[in-house]
């Protein structure tokens, strides 16, 4: 596989002189932005089943999980917390995707070379920078998805711990827990991102290379690219979101698992072994493909829309 690519084409044809248009930066977060939302309506179903899986004390399977979701809290458990994600991982993914084309732009003008390629360790830095900016936004909002994900039927009404979003981010800023789980959350991010968008790039650009146009990729192929992507970026940064998700339902004033990611990594693997590390593997998995299909694909439709 060659190591350079086309130019990274964006949906109007891009070129170095429209590069600087302010509107480019806007159409890239509005179009981020119906990515994250098809993202959250589409997985959050299976999301919701992972951090069960993940969080849970004792062995059990994903049959399991779901059937005592829908048994005692009703269907509607698994679009527990959805509110939060909604907005937040719009949010999210807005920054992912803006910051990953600014990056583009950016090497496509350094870059001296008469194509001006980009080498898939440009691709893969484009999707770092954007993963770790994302990740001060994704750390808080995904504390709070997680902690209103993982309260039972029993924690609902007035004996709810949390009430809802807004009365959950208040509970842990007071007691300083809002941002726990930041450092996980850099590495998933940054390095899942890298993986996410190189791969991505990497099949556009072999449709590219046929002489298609990336405006004119059918929208089919778009979402078969994003699914790839997306089961590429959970396969290589899982146990890390493991070890996320223990830290940010763990208590926060007394961690049974410990407050740094080193002492919860350690205690997991004392607890379970390897195994440990890949609870919830599977519902991830299923939500990987059409989640990140629907997102990418909705990110090239919106964009094709706004010019």
């Amino acid at each position: 596989m060659s190591e350079e690519w086309p130019a990274p084409q964006l949906i109007d044809d891009l070129e170095l002189e429209g590069s600087k248009d302010k509107s480019r930066v806007l159409k890239d977060l509005l179009a981020g932005t119906t990515g994250g939302i098809a993202q959250v309506l589409v997985g959050q179903p299976f999301d919701t089943a992972k951090v069960r899986l993940q969080t849970s004390t004792r062995v059990t399977s994903v049959s399991e999980v779901v059937r005592n979701l829908i048994k005692n809290e009703g269907f509607m458990a698994f679009y527990k917390g959805t509110l939060t994600p909604l907005f937040g991982v719009g949010a999210c993914v807005s920054i992912q995707f803006g910051v990953n084309e600014a990056m583009k732009r950016m090497f496509h003008s350094l870059n001296t070379d008469s194509l001006s390629t980009l080498s898939l360790q440009q691709y893969y830095t484009c999707g770092l920078a954007g993963g770790i900016a994302n990740s001060f936004l994704a750390a808080p909002i995904e504390h709070v998805r997680i902690r209103l994900q993982t309260q039972t039927q029993t924690g609902t009404g007035a004996s709810a711990l949390y009430k809802g979003p807004i009365d959950c981010i208040k509970k842990l800023r007071s007691q300083g827990g809002l941002m726990r789980g930041l450092i996980p959350t850099l590495l998933r991010e940054g390095h899942g991102c890298g993986t996410y968008f190189l791969v991505y790039e990497a099949l556009v650009a072999s449709d590219m290379n046929k002489g298609l146009d990336r405006k004119n990729i059918p929208a089919w192929k778009l979402c078969g690219y994003g699914a790839i992507a997306g089961t590429a970026l959970w396969s290589v940064v899982y146990p890390v979101d493991v070890i996320k998700s223990v830290m940010q339902t763990d208590n926060l004033k007394s961690p049974k698992y410990g407050k740094s990611m080193r002492l919860v990594a350690k205690n997991l693997f004392i607890q379970g072994g390897i195994r440990a590390y890949f609870k919830g593997f599977t519902p991830t998995m299923m939500r990987a493909a059409p989640a990140n299909g629907a997102t990418f694909a909705t990110f090239e439709l919106a964009m094709r829309f706004l010019n």
